[in-house]
């Protein structure tokens, strides 16, 4: 069996598009703030924003609309209406639970590290387990977000691990940007966006795809 002295330290998680399907959920949100700034959204321009930070979002919004409204009150329609969402129905993607449960069982820690901020984490292991997360890091409580690599960095630095002995699973080239800058090894799961194969990046069409041992493979023994 894999266990963290046979390689594998710890396998951190992303959270958006990856374990839970919230980018739709997303596009509702951002099509209703949109709407309040006077505006039209689509999914290509989703596209721009997938695994960024909410400040870029707003930013973006902004920009668009050239509508004089207060970014923090953007910023709070944003997750007012994603928390309200959440709270109601936290909708998994296929083999989440799956490989969350076969990662614990094994005994090798795991972190939730998401761009999104505090607020819309607490639903989420709520609705997941928290006992599957040894932690987990937020968008709002690090300086540098995705594609930055210190999210990954702080999580790996609290386990104690190696960010070299670590695997990271994420859905956007964002993510995949800032694991990879961490010294991870990257399993890529194309949500919204593609992300190309490259070396030492594993892609695959759905989590279904990933269990233990496939992680494992990843991190050489040692």
């Amino acid at each position: 069996m894999c266990t963290p002295s046979h390689g594998l330290q710890a396998v951190l998680f992303d959270m958006d598009g990856l374990l839970i399907d919230s980018e739709r959920l997303w596009l509702e949100v951002e099509s209703e703030v949109m709407a309040w700034l006077g505006g039209e959204w689509s999914p290509a321009h989703q596209e721009k924003l997938v695994g960024g930070s909410l400040s870029v979002a707003v930013g973006y919004m902004l920009e668009l609309t050239g509508a004089d409204a207060d970014p923090g009150e953007v910023g709070r329609r944003m997750l007012d209406g994603m928390a309200e969402r959440l709270t109601a129905c936290v909708p998994m993607m296929p083999g989440a639970k799956e490989l969350l449960a076969e990662v614990r069982a094994a005994g090798v820690p795991a972190a939730l590290v998401s761009s999104s901020h505090r607020r819309l984490i607490e639903p989420v292991l709520d609705a997941v387990g928290r006992e599957h997360f040894a932690l987990s890091v937020a968008g709002d409580e690090v300086a540098r977000t995705k594609p930055d690599p210190e999210p990954y960095l702080t999580a790996a630095a609290r386990l104690g691990a190696d960010p070299a002995r670590c695997v990271v699973l994420e859905d956007s080239p964002n993510g995949v940007a800032a694991a990879e800058a961490a010294g991870c090894a990257a399993v890529a799961v194309p949500g919204v966006l593609p992300i190309p194969p490259a070396p030492g990046r594993t892609v695959v069409a759905s989590l279904r795809e990933v269990d233990l041992a496939m992680l494992c493979s990843l991190i050489p023994a040692g």
